[in-house]
C-alpha cells in the first residue's frame, strides 16, 4: 500500500509579496513545499509595479568583478550571493516568463516591453498554477518560535504555525506600496539587531537662492562630476525646489550619510582642467560681467545656462571663478524623507543571520531582500540583490527541511 499521500507536505509561509517573496515562493513550490504567501496590501508586487513606471530595470550587464562592488553592507557575502543567482540567471528567468530582455546604452538590462505589469501578471499566474496560496490584507504583528506568525486581518487576529517562514517585507521606502518598516519592532522584540532604516537613492535638500530656483527649477545639470569625500561619480543632477535629485547623488548617498556636514562638490566642467580654464579666461579678450553682483564668468568657458546661473547666485562675488567651476561646494541640509526614497538602507544586521540567511535567534525563520542591512545604487542592483538573497534564503529553507540547517556564517 502506498502511504505517500498520507504524509503531509511541509508548509512554509512567505511574508511579503514583493520580488523577494515571489522569488522564494517559486523555489519552495518547485521543491515540494506547500507555500502560503501573506501580504498587507490588497495585491502582490505593488512596489515592483512602481519600479516599472520608468522602465523596469531588472539588472545590469557590467562585469561581475565590478558588479559585486556596488553593494555596501555584507560585502564578503555578495560574491556568493550573486553567483547563486546571477544577472544572466535573472535574464533567463524573465525569458522563461515570456519577457525577453535587452541591454540599454547605459549597460542596464530591461524587459523588451519596458513594463513590469505584464511580467508580474505572468509571474503570479505561474505561482498560482504551482499551488502557491495568496493571502492578502494580512499584516504580520508577532513572531515566535515554532515558528508561529500572528497576522492582523480584516477579520481579526489570525495565528498560524508553519514548518518554515521567510520574511521579505522590504524596507521603508514607498510606504503606500506596503513597504513601511513596521516589522522592525517585531524583530527587535526578540533582541534581533536591526540598524535604523534610512533613506537611500533619494534627493538631498539644498537651501537654494529664490532667484536661482526661479530660473533653474526642473532643469538638469548635465555632464558634471559630483564628489562626496573620496568618491566621485560622473553624470547629471536635476534641480528641484527642495534640492538635488538624480543618479549621481544617489550613488553618493552612502558616502554623504557618513559625513557630519554633508557636502557635495561639483565639477561643472570636467572636460577641462583648472589650469585650462584659467588659461582660457586669461586669453579671452573680454570677460563679460553677468547681470548679478557675483563672479565674472568668461563666455569662452561654455558653461551650461544652469551651471552659469548656479555660480551667479551661489558663488561668492570675489575669488577664483575657475576654482568654483571645478569644485563648486554645495552644502546639503540632509536627505529627503524616506517615504520619497527609491530604497532604504539599514535593516537586519548580517551578524544575526547564518550562511543561509536564517535568523540564528529564531531557528526556521529566514530573511531576504531589503529587510537586510545592505544598500546599492539604482541601475538594476536593487532588484538583483532582492532576487539573489531570496534565492539563497529559499534554498536554505529547503536544506533546513532536509535536515541540513547550515552553520553560522
Amino acid at each position: 500500500m502506498d502511504f505517500s499521500d498520507a504524509v503531509p507536505r511541509p508548509r512554509a509561509a512567505i511574508v511579503g509579496g514583493g520580488p523577494s517573496g515571489l522569488r522564494a515562493a517559486e523555489i519552495l513550490a518547485a521543491g515540494g513545499i506547500t507555500v502560503d504567501l501573506y501580504d498587507a496590501m490588497p495585491s502582490p508586487g505593488r512596489k515592483f509595479l512602481v519600479a516599472g513606471r520608468g522602465g523596469l530595470n531588472l539588472t545590469h550587464s557590467e562585469e561581475m568583478a565590478i558588479f559585486q562592488t556596488r553593494y555596501r553592507g555584507g560585502e564578503p557575502r555578495w560574491p556568493g550571493l550573486l553567483a547563486g543567482f546571477s544577472p544572466e540567471m535573472l535574464r533567463a528567468w524573465a525569458r522563461d516568463l515570456g519577457s525577453e530582455t535587452f541591454v540599454g546604452t547605459s549597460g542596464r538590462v530591461f524587459p523588451m516591453e519596458k513594463q513590469s505589469s505584464r511580467l508580474l501578471c505572468a509571474w503570479v499566474a505561474r505561482l498560482r498554477a504551482k499551488g502557491v496560496r495568496f493571502h492578502m490584507r494580512h499584516r504580520l504583528v508577532e513572531l515566535s518560535r515554532g515558528p508561529l506568525a500572528v497576522f492582523a486581518t480584516p477579520d481579526g487576529r489570525r495565528e498560524e504555525r508553519f514548518d518554515r517562514i521567510l520574511l521579505a517585507m522590504g524596507g521603508a521606502s514607498w510606504p503606500r506600496t506596503g513597504s513601511n518598516g513596521l516589522w522592525v519592532d517585531v524583530l527587535r522584540a526578540h533582541n534581533i539587531a536591526v540598524s535604523d532604516l534610512r533613506a537611500s537613492n533619494c534627493g538631498w535638500e539644498v537651501a537654494w537662492h529664490p532667484e536661482f530656483l526661479r530660473a533653474a527649477e526642473g532643469m538638469p545639470l548635465k555632464n558634471i562630476v559630483a564628489t562626496a569625500g573620496a568618491e566621485s561619480v560622473a553624470g547629471e543632477l536635476l534641480v528641484t525646489r527642495h534640492g538635488l535629485e538624480g543618479g549621481a547623488i544617489y550613488r553618493l548617498g552612502a558616502a554623504l550619510r557618513t559625513m557630519d556636514s554633508p557636502t557635495l562638490h561639483l565639477d561643472l566642467k570636467p572636460s577641462q582642467s583648472l589650469e585650462g580654464l584659467r588659461r582660457v579666461a586669461h586669453e579671452a579678450s573680454k570677460v563679460k560681467r553677468e547681470n548679478s553682483p557675483v563672479l565674472k564668468i568668461p563666455a569662452a568657458w561654455k558653461l551650461s545656462p544652469v551651471a552659469r546661473t548656479l555660480l551667479q547666485w551661489h558663488a561668492p562675488a570675489t575669488g577664483d571663478a575657475a576654482a568654483f567651476v571645478k569644485a563648486f561646494p554645495g552644502p546639503l541640509l540632509g536627505p529627503r524623507p524616506i517615504a520619497e526614497a527609491i530604497s532604504s538602507a539599514g535593516g537586519v544586521c548580517w551578524r544575526e543571520l547564518d550562511k543561509s540567511l536564517m535568523l540564528q535567534k529564531l531557528p526556521g525563520i529566514f530573511v531576504a531582500g531589503e529587510m537586510i542591512d545592505w544598500d546599492a545604487p539604482t541601475g538594476g542592483y536593487l532588484l538583483q540583490g532582492c532576487f539573489s538573497t531570496a534565492t539563497l534564503a529559499a534554498q536554505g529553507m529547503l536544506a533546513w527541511q532536509a535536515g541540513n540547517s547550515g552553520q553560522e556564517g
